[in-house]
């Protein structure tokens, strides 16, 4: 049949006016479309999915102070909300504490500043770390973090078998898409497989990494590159920790995915169902998994940032509701809704509490949780989940061509495809072919809100005086000590986890353990 209005997914894929069972040629429908919580997981991950219990909805806070963040917490538990996760600042991304020079300006602005054990104190005084589960997103130094979790779980009387929660860990996209790296990529990936191997021992139930397809869609990927590349780094996570001497099966199960949810619902729902299918298949067959639960790919999803709005920021309602029905259609664990006011700052209380309820009225009155996978059988899901599915390996196999993910970042593969995609966007988008409500077409220059979330501008001064109150009550002797036996494991082959954390305890700062792996490690500079 004819396509003469030429409709195409954001990925490219043109869309025929009307599917039906020709479109499912060579379709398997014994194994695609297998009962959910059955290889190859098309369908879902539990058998039940959320007749059982809905996804964690895990709303993203974090900003000035820790007590401010703790505060925001308790606001969104109070509210509902059943998991935490938390946003760091720039610095604190960075590996430098609030004092250092290059934190100037930046201390609190797009997530909470932590510079210590102490500060990791305040942000997690009174929850309940043995209860609830907890999402980092933090990468470069997602291990100082988890350790000063731990500690303070410790603290609390919690053991580490007792915490349940997520570290993004996952610096292959920050040399990708986003850009908060600190070490070149190869002794960045040995830092991601000495959390893998500290948390098997250590913290079997907390997910080690989330591999994150979220910021390469945010730095204006297709959905297909999307799930391509973060697929793709998954596996180069796979073979590092091998190549260490880590049992496939014993970390595999805690990997855990992080994807973005875009506007158009069919491709979003075909997205997720063939990544799922993909990543069993990569485990099964490539790497010979045995076990069930390496072979399910379970993911957080987080409604798309880049496709909200500032003119007309109330219609980012529709669009997080949008995207919160695709992302709970096509099967997620956890989920994350935008405030319909971060295209101008933070997200107000208002807008938080709002989001968090679109999550609650998807979950409780749309009918969307009462049946597994219910756009399985669709025609149309159907086949475009085979073809995103498709296009998907036809990537993958190009960076296995090229020596896998590092080497494909090395070379700018990834990174250029991105800026290619993004660029075709932003030109539909000025042409008018690609429709944005309220920024090419029905627009209102009269409708705007002025209730946006205010600055601290003496956040930083508390934080920086804050690290330097530190400093002169603890015992430099020992912190200097502990620094050094994480210098010694650096150089070497041990675990640096375990030095690291000895150094935390003693409370050497964020930036200190750090500077002492850039000494080691040196800084990436990209070419």
């Amino acid at each position: 049949m004819s396509n003469p209005d030429g409709r195409f997914t954001d990925s490219g894929i043109e869309i025929k006016p009307v599917y039906g069972a020709s479109d499912l040629a060579g379709f398997n429908e014994a194994t695609q479309l297998a009962s959910p919580g059955e290889f190859p997981y098309t369908r879902g991950v539990h058998p039940t999915m959320y007749r059982g219990r809905l996804w964690t909805m895990r709303q993203y806070a974090g900003f000035g102070t820790a007590e401010a963040t703790n505060e925001r917490f308790k606001f969104l538990l109070g509210a509902g909300q059943t998991g935490l996760s938390c946003a760091f600042d720039l610095p604190t991304q960075m590996g430098y504490d609030a004092d250092h020079a290059r934190a100037e300006g930046e201390v609190g602005k797009v997530g909470v500043a932590i510079s210590s054990l102490e500060d990791m104190r305040l942000l997690l005084a009174g929850l309940p770390l043995d209860d609830v589960t907890t999402s980092m997103t933090i990468n470069a130094t997602a291990s100082t973090l988890l350790l000063m979790y731990q500690l303070v779980a410790e603290e609390q009387g919690v053991r580490g078998d007792q915490l349940r929660g997520t570290i993004q860990n996952d610096i292959l996209k920050e040399y990708v898409a986003r850009g908060t790296y600190i070490y070149p990529p190869r002794p960045s990936m040995r830092l991601v497989v000495d959390t893998f191997a500290y948390c098997a021992k250590e913290m079997p139930n907390w997910n080690t990494i989330s591999i994150s397809g979220y910021h390469i869609r945010e730095a204006g990927s297709t959905a297909v590159q999307e799930i391509a590349f973060t697929l793709a780094n998954g596996i180069a996570y796979v073979e590092a920790a091998m190549a260490a001497g880590l049992r496939l099966d014993d970390f595999a199960p805690r990997l855990s995915f992080f994807f973005n949810a875009h506007n158009n619902l069919f491709e979003e729902v075909a997205k997720y169902r063939a990544a799922r299918r993909l990543w069993a298949s990569i485990m099964k067959d490539r790497f010979g998994s045995t076990d069930p639960r390496s072979m399910m790919l379970r993911f957080h999803t987080q409604t798309g940032g880049s496709t909200l709005t500032a003119q007309q920021p109330l219609n980012n309602v529709v669009r997080v509701t949008l995207q919160a029905l695709a992302a709970a259609m096509g099967g997620t664990q956890s989920l994350h809704t935008n405030g319909f006011d971060e295209a101008l700052g933070l997200p107000t209380e208002h807008a938080a509490k709002l989001a968090l309820r679109t999550q609650q009225i998807v979950g409780y009155e749309s009918g969307v949780a009462d049946t597994s996978d219910p756009m399985g059988g669709s025609y149309f899901v159907e086949a475009l989940t085979d073809e995103v599915e498709a296009r998907a390996r036809e990537y993958i196999a190009t960076i296995d061509e090229m020596g896998g993910a590092v080497a494909a970042i090395e070379a700018r593969y990834m990174q250029d495809e991105i800026e290619s995609a993004a660029y075709e966007f932003a030109r539909a988008v000025d042409r008018g072919d690609k429709v944005v409500v309220g920024v090419n077409r029905f627009i209102d220059d009269n409708a705007s809100i002025t209730d946006v979330f205010p600055v601290d501008v003496n956040q930083q001064r508390a934080q920086t005086a804050r690290v330097a109150q530190l400093k002169t009550r603890r015992d430099d002797a020992a912190v200097r000590a502990a620094l050094d036996d994480l210098a010694t494991a650096a150089r070497g082959s041990a675990n640096v986890l375990y030095p690291m954390k000895q150094a935390l305890a003693r409370l050497a700062t964020l930036g200190e353990v750090a500077d002492v792996l850039r000494g080691e490690f040196g800084v990436y500079q990209p070419s």
